[in-house]
């Protein structure tokens, strides 16, 4: 039979997509991207906010049309939705077959064949089990990265972010079970490793009673084959002077950093039930760029949060006007039900969070610009992802970039390249968020 997979959401949630599909008996289960010629279609489920709700809910529905059409034999739903709303899921869309939590993507095999003999499945383990990992697992991503979760849940309890609740209590994997992955991986011929979870920066507290990212990071470096090590979800006030120091000499490591920090204002941050403050935040960016000047500073922030004030907003904006970041994302604050910020008085209208979202992202655009403007001229290392023939020109990233969230280098090349080179390019133009090159 042939299964289609549809992830949505976030990287984190494609690791479970592409664990899934490694626990399936692939001599009975082929695997196709078309859901129209698909027997099973497993749709794995975000709900972070109202939008990733949305298009979850409308992907559901598209294929209960093809269930209804009679061109689909099993509907499963998995993760974050399929926790969150399984009872409802289960009474208002008759075509699912199977509801899977997040704890239970490993049990995925047995929930087909339960399925497929006519049973109805709702397959709930232990929110705080830490699920298996496949030695089979299929990279969906086609290029020369991949991600590697190191540990699933959160213990932060942000006031807007129903995470913990979704995804239960933070647990790390084991190291040598990571590094096996890592081998793995590279062996596969993956280049770059990017580290996941909900927070990558408390790695190991709660196995090893240790912060340990730094002796992991160590320990896949030594990995033949990985050239880049890439990581994201970094909480400013976890990040150690060991994990600095680390960063600054491990030569795989890229000098990037993703800081989720949401926000500058105090009032603010004490309301998101975050644990920095405005001075903390520029004590640790400062402590970063001594340490590494190289370093490429990535972080998101919300916009229009309960209580937020015009004042807020301005001490917002000033913050990335004296920081500039050199990537940065917004997203208008989500009500989302279940978490505290929900029954925050001081609701911010949705045109004036969306106002607020526009004016930092043209102030970032400005600093953006600026910033790549400067590197015109610099010759910079690129992992090839891809060609445009109508353009006549290679796609690449350099170590500022991560997939799917920041830019791209466009450059020509006299000679042939493949997906997965490691190449030098001299920068001749920039744009925005782009820059355009020859290779050297």
């Amino acid at each position: 039979m042939k299964l289609c997979m549809i992830s949505l959401g976030c990287d984190k949630n494609l690791v479970d997509s592409e664990m899934m599909l490694g626990f399936l008996n692939r001599g009975t289960v082929s695997i196709t991207d078309d859901a129209e010629s698909a027997d099973i279609i497993i749709v794995n489920t975000c709900c972070f906010i109202l939008d990733a709700k949305d298009e979850s809910i409308q992907t559901i529905l598209d294929a209960a049309r093809l269930k209804q059409e009679g061109k689909l034999k099993l509907l499963i739903m998995s993760g974050c939705m399929a926790e969150r709303y399984k009872d409802e899921i289960m009474r208002e869309i008759p075509e699912i077959d199977a509801v899977v939590g997040t704890s239970s993507y490993d049990k995925i095999g047995e929930v087909i064949e339960q399925a497929l003999a006519g049973e109805r499945v709702e397959e709930f383990q232990d929110l705080n089990r830490l699920p298996a990992v496949s030695e089979k697992r299929l990279f969906s991503t086609l290029h020369a990265y991949a991600y590697l979760k190191i540990a699933e849940g959160c213990d932060k309890h942000c006031s807007y972010c129903i995470i913990p609740s979704l995804r239960g209590h933070f647990r790390s994997y084991p190291m040598e079970t990571l590094v096996a992955q890592a081998e793995q991986m590279a062996a596969a011929g993956v280049k770059e490793l990017i580290l996941v979870a909900q927070e990558t920066t408390v790695y190991g507290q709660d196995i090893y009673k240790k912060k340990k990212l730094p002796s992991l990071l160590r320990k896949l470096c030594r990995i033949k084959g990985i050239r880049w090590i890439r990581i994201l979800y970094c909480y400013p006030e976890e990040i150690t002077d060991e994990l600095i120091a680390c960063m600054a000499k491990e030569k795989k490591i890229c000098r990037y950093l993703d800081l989720p920090i949401q926000h500058a204002s105090d009032p603010i941050l004490r309301r998101m039930g975050r644990r920095t403050s405005r001075q903390d935040l520029l004590n640790i960016i400062e402590k970063l760029r001594t340490a590494m000047p190289d370093i490429t500073l990535r972080t998101t922030l919300i916009s229009g949060f309960p209580g937020e004030t015009e004042e807020d907003h301005q001490t917002l904006m000033d913050f990335v006007s004296e920081v500039r970041f050199d990537r940065l994302g917004v997203f208008p604050y989500s009500r989302e039900e279940g978490t505290a910020a929900a029954k925050f008085p001081a609701q911010v209208p949705a045109r004036t969070k969306k106002k607020r979202r526009n004016q930092l992202m043209a102030l970032q655009q400005k600093i953006s610009a600026e910033k790549l403007q400067m590197r015109v001229g610099e010759c910079m290392t690129a992992l090839v992802e891809g060609y445009l023939p109508d353009e006549g020109v290679y796609i690449g990233r350099s170590y500022m970039d991560a997939p799917d969230v920041d830019g791209y280098l466009f450059f020509s090349s006299e000679r042939e390249l493949i997906s997965g080179e490691f190449v030098r390019v001299r920068i001749t133009e920039a744009s925005e968020y782009d820059l355009k090159g020859v290779m050297v």
